[in-house]
């Protein structure tokens, strides 16, 4: 299957979990299981979410125990977050300021979650492989986070 179909199978998937249901929490949650379950060769899937102007902290995920909380504009998901722009790494290794939470982590995607314009959280992906995530990725990705924010 290519990745424009794989998404849009996943993509109705995760509107199928998330549809009608108000609670972020258990929305957060089951993308996240889906997302591991889903996507081959990652090692972790979740999200941290907005605590204040000047930090994230951990939310629901799959996945190794993880850096509870992370400094704005700091790490890959700091700069998603402080920059409102997908982040997309392939080897994290060469990323200024990156925090290894898990070091058997190379590559990662981060996608800030908006809701009324502000981001409230990223979504946060690694994977073991170097290169592992393309623009179809991001692209499959974001059109993801689109559809739970209408749930926000």
């Amino acid at each position: 299957m290519d990745k424009n179909t794989f998404y849009q199978s996943l993509n109705q998937q995760a509107q199928g979990l998330i549809s009608g249901e108000t609670n972020v929490i258990a929305n957060m949650a089951n993308i996240s299981a889906l997302l591991f379950m889903s996507l081959e060769h990652i090692n972790w899937a979740g999200f941290y979410l907005v605590d204040s102007d000047s930090e994230l902290v951990l939310g629901p995920f799959q996945g190794k125990p993880a850096c509870i909380r992370i400094p704005m504009g700091k790490g890959v998901c700091g700069t998603a977050a402080a920059l409102d722009e997908t982040q997309l790494i392939a080897d994290v290794h060469q990323f200024d300021g990156h925090i290894a939470c898990d070091a058997a982590s190379n590559s990662e995607i981060v996608i800030p979650v908006h809701k009324s314009g502000k981001v409230v959280a990223v979504l946060d992906i690694d994977s073991p492989q170097l290169s592992r995530f393309d623009l179809e990725d991001q692209q499959g990705l974001e059109a993801l986070i689109r559809l739970f924010e209408q749930q926000l």
